[in-house]
């Protein structure tokens, strides 16, 4: 059993935190909105703190899980960073989908002061981290994925190590370039069968056991044949992804251009005030 600080509290980090409470461990946890830490710590029981590096005083990891660059940067340097309350030997995993290059800051930056770091990005969605069930992509050195791969295991179905610093929020990069082209593709499917007057139940069920079979039909395919998409992935972290993964491949002269138009599609979907549908929405524009 560890003792943990951990940062954020939003749709993935409060299941997640809870997971690790009721694994055993300790945790305290660390939310800009207080009221959020204090519901937190009445339903699981676990600990506050009233700032980032209090958090994570004592700690022997420190989970960090915000919204993008400049959040996690917020949370983790500065006076009341968590790097400030660190212990020497404790080791920060970043479950934030944000750029390598910062992943690699925090590694070097970790390095220098005596800490571990692995980024760790998640996929599997609110639900995910409600059941427990998320896949987790980790870089950093392998002592340090050793040491906390058990103790992400809490809400895990999956943690592995892709390499080193970094490698873990490329791996997610990957991941979100091909749920895009898939969401579109998959759309532009139910798009035509719906027109075509078949019945989507009878063509998901059947075409779901072939090759065009995936989480997202499983998952999403009936919810975009019935025009509900109160739920899921917002656009908004989405269009967040896609704008960090379409960034690296240009950086490296990786050519992306089915992403680069879901992208767009996804703009289009906020110009009609769906900033927080679920991804699978794209099927929106083509109505």
């Amino acid at each position: 059993m560890a003792s943990i600080g951990f940062i954020g509290l939003g749709v993935m980090g409060y299941p997640m935190a809870g997971h690790l409470q009721n694994a055993g461990h300790s945790v305290t946890v660390y939310n800009r909105t207080s009221a959020k830490a204090d519901a937190w710590a009445a339903e699981y029981g676990g600990s506050t703190a009233p700032t980032p590096r209090e958090s994570a005083v004592g700690a022997e990891i420190v989970i960090t899980i915000v919204g993008a660059d400049d959040d996690v940067r917020a949370v983790v340097f500065g006076d009341d960073g968590a790097l400030e309350g660190m212990k020497p030997g404790a080791i920060l995993v970043d479950h934030t989908t944000a750029s390598a290059d910062l992943a690699r800051v925090l590694d070097a930056t970790c390095d220098q002061r005596g800490f571990g770091f692995v980024d760790a990005p998640v996929s599997g969605g609110e639900a995910g981290a409600q059941n427990g069930k998320l896949t987790v992509m980790c870089g950093g050195e392998v002592e340090h994925f050793d040491a906390v791969a058990p103790v992400i295991d809490a809400f895990a179905v999956a943690v592995t190590r892709i390499g080193g610093a970094g490698s873990g929020q490329l791996c997610k990069m990957v991941n979100q370039l091909s749920i895009a082209g898939l969401l579109q593709g998959l759309s532009e499917g139910i798009a035509l069968g719906v027109k075509a007057g078949l019945d989507m139940d009878i063509v998901l069920d059947t075409i779901s056991k072939g090759a065009a079979g995936s989480w997202q039909m499983d998952n999403r395919g009936r919810t975009m044949v019935a025009d509900e998409f109160d739920f899921g992935f917002a656009v908004d972290w989405m269009r967040k992804d896609l704008r960090i993964a379409i960034d690296q491949a240009h950086s490296l002269g990786a050519s992306v251009p089915v992403a680069a138009l879901v992208d767009q599609l996804y703009a289009q979907i906020q110009a009609q005030g769906g900033n927080r549908w679920d991804t699978s929405s794209l099927i929106k524009l083509l109505d």
